[in-house]
């Protein structure tokens, strides 16, 4: 039956198969008569079967555990019959729960930064930014519009420089940075020349100067953090490098600068450095910067700092640039006194000496400090300043700590605490120094060699059933919500995307240090909550048995809702679980109006793990609502 009617005031407009939006990808062109043929003989195979497959086709809709899902067809395509009209309204079975649009006002709703949800909380060391999720009786229960007008994201590169205004419609950092040449907006676009506070010469001119003092071409420096990122520039520039940051900054006054990072197809989060532990572990990243980033350094006895050394591998850079560098030459476009501006470099200095970190380069407006490569001769600092807490890669809501985090202990001044890193690329496929120590149970290094050949022919099923898969550029920022070792985005590595890689804050073994130090990048996530990141900002997601393993902790449509929120219209999903989790994902799905195709598993119909293949659908809202929305 077809879906009820939304308010007059609220009618989603749906744009079918545009210039911008090609078609599905799970549409199969086929002959209907044999189709029909096939279709019938598998559904009585199904039952003679038992529950053990779903098809022998290599796309299927049909489901051996429930009767075969009536399919329509249509011009030769095959589509599960709720896959929707043509008015995006959908018409579904009546056991399926239907989701309606959301309100225009929540087009930009992060539930977690939610801006009046933060005022309840302390402004002190900035932790009413921090994440502040709703509880169960607030989760909405709706399909989170995109603005009217949203198109296509420019494809990479392209997409560094270019963004479409309507995706992102705030003018507000095109006034506040019009010096600085941040973003400017051109007729329907933004456009970012690469300029920064303390680069105005861009952003590409910046590295390269870094590049002058630390060496960014050798393959030693793959991973970075960028602490208060603005729209992420320096991030977007390391990649032509081949050098993968993970930019953050709060949601604050300084309106969607992430969401412009993440427009642009630069990997990036909403977060702020203040009373919880950055959800990163241990020596992660070869180097941390901050440029004009406004984090107190020299404050709250250095505690800001020392959660820089703790996610800063041995050897790792930490770059500043901004106040209080060059204080001599800028105190007065600063507007403070040089005795305040020396006064903090002087505290940040005695941090960093504390750290036991040396001073590697002071050049003109950039300062860089070098982490020790192991603790062997920070002796007054072992006696004193010393975490006592073991799990130093636990990192989800878990308070900040001011004291050091020892590093994995070695046996002579030369030696790497924790083991020496291969150089990129070369690091992505060697034995990471967690497993070979064997300080990740249940891994060996035959198992991740297996695990990575596994995932290598997994990705290369997944772009047999969806040949939009192997189409440069298609897709730009990927999700994969379970990452485990990091399997599926080092299968990718190949094709101009990035993977945000999840280790859930659920899971029984904590391998997100296994993929850093595969070159990777990643954060910790409880999927019972949202995402610190913007509505529309992945093009494709990876669920590999999610539901599984939130089956006894969270509903499953409030995850599929969620999935919604942050995958862009048109945006693809592939979900991995047992057929009869599957079937129920697949009756949400129907409600979320995205069409979708059961298929079988790569080894074949008996497999009881099953396939799911989705594209969220194209909706808007309607004309009127084009004004920027506030919650």
């Amino acid at each position: 039956m077809a879906g009820p009617k939304t308010p007059p005031y609220y009618s989603p407009t749906y744009k079918k198969n545009g210039a911008n939006y090609p078609s599905s990808p799970h549409s199969i062109r086929i002959n209907v008569y044999t189709l029909a043929i096939a279709f019938t003989i598998l559904c009585s195979m199904s039952y003679l079967i038992g529950r053990g497959s779903i098809s022998t086709s290599p796309v299927s809709n049909v489901s051996s555990s429930v009767p075969c899902i009536p399919l329509k067809i249509t011009s030769g395509v095959y589509k599960n019959s709720s896959s929707g009209d043509e008015e995006g309204e959908g018409a579904v079975s009546d056991d399926v729960k239907l989701y309606p649009p959301c309100d225009f006002k929540y087009s930009e709703y992060t539930p977690c930064e939610d801006p009046q949800r933060s005022l309840k909380f302390k402004r002190d060391r900035l932790i009413y930014r921090e994440r502040h999720c709703p509880d169960k009786t607030q989760l909405l229960k709706c399909r989170v519009p995109a603005p009217y007008g949203y198109k296509k994201p420019f494809k990479w590169p392209k997409s560094r420089d270019l963004a479409w205004y309507a995706n992102v419609p705030h003018k507000e950092l095109t006034v506040e940075k019009a010096v600085q040449n941040w973003i400017r907006k051109e007729g329907d676009k933004f456009r970012f020349p690469g300029g920064g506070t303390m680069f105005p010469n861009g952003a590409d001119a910046y590295v390269d100067d870094i590049d002058k003092l630390i060496n960014l071409k050798d393959g030693s420096i793959r991973t970075a953090i960028d602490t208060g990122c603005g729209v992420a520039s320096w991030g977007a520039y390391l990649l032509s490098r081949d050098i993968l940051a993970m930019s953050f900054a709060p949601r604050d006054t300084h309106e969607a600068q992430v969401q412009f990072a993440l427009e642009r197809g630069v990997p990036a989060l909403i977060g702020v450095l203040a009373s919880k532990r950055l959800p990163y572990p241990s020596r992660a990243f070869d180097m941390a910067h901050c440029s004009r980033c406004l984090i107190p350094w020299d404050l709250y006895d250095g505690a800001y700092l020392m959660e820089v050394d703790r996610v800063l591998r041995p050897g790792g850079y930490w770059i500043l640039s901004g106040p209080p560098i060059r204080w001599r030459k800028y105190f007065k476009g600063w507007e403070r006194t040089k005795d305040d501006l020396n006064g903090e470099q002087t505290r940040i200095e005695e941090v960093a000496k504390k750290l036991c970190w040396k001073k590697f380069v002071e050049k003109d407006d950039i300062a860089i400090w070098q982490k020790p490569y192991n603790h062997f001769q920070c002796k007054e600092q072992k006696k004193q300043l010393m975490c006592s807490v073991q799990d130093y890669d636990k990192a989800w809501y878990t308070e900040l700590e001011t004291c050091i985090t020892p590093l994995p202990e070695v046996t002579s001044e030369e030696d790497v605490a924790g083991g020496q890193l291969e150089k990129w690329p070369k690091r992505l496929n060697a034995i990471p120094p967690r497993i070979s120590s064997g300080s990740v149970k249940g891994v060996t290094a035959g198992s991740f060699e297996k695990d990575s050949q596994l995932w290598r022919k997994r990705v290369s099923y997944y772009k047999s059933i969806d040949n939009k898969l192997n189409q440069p550029g298609r897709f730009r920022n990927l999700l994969d919500m379970n990452a485990n070792l990091g399997g599926f985005a080092a299968s990718w590595v190949d094709d101009p995307v990035w993977v945000m890689n999840i280790v859930p804050a659920e899971a029984e073994v904590n391998t997100l240090g296994v993929i850093y130090e595969r070159g990777l990048i990643g954060t910790y996530q409880s999927w019972c909550e949202a995402m610190s990141t913007y509505p529309r900002t992945y093009d494709l997601l990876h669920a590999d048995s999610i539901f599984t393993m939130y089956k006894e902790r969270c509903d499953m449509d409030d995850i599929l809702l969620e999935m919604d929120r942050i995958l862009r219209p048109e945006g693809s999903i592939i979900i991995r679980e047992d057929v009869d989790i599957l079937v129920e994902v697949k009756r949400i799905v129907d409600g979320l109006n995205w069409e979708s195709l059961i298929v079988d598993h790569e080894d074949g119909p008996m497999e009881r793990e099953k396939l799911l293949f989705a594209v969220k659908t194209y909706w808007t809202a309607p004309a009127n609502t084009t004004t920027s929305p506030r919650i």
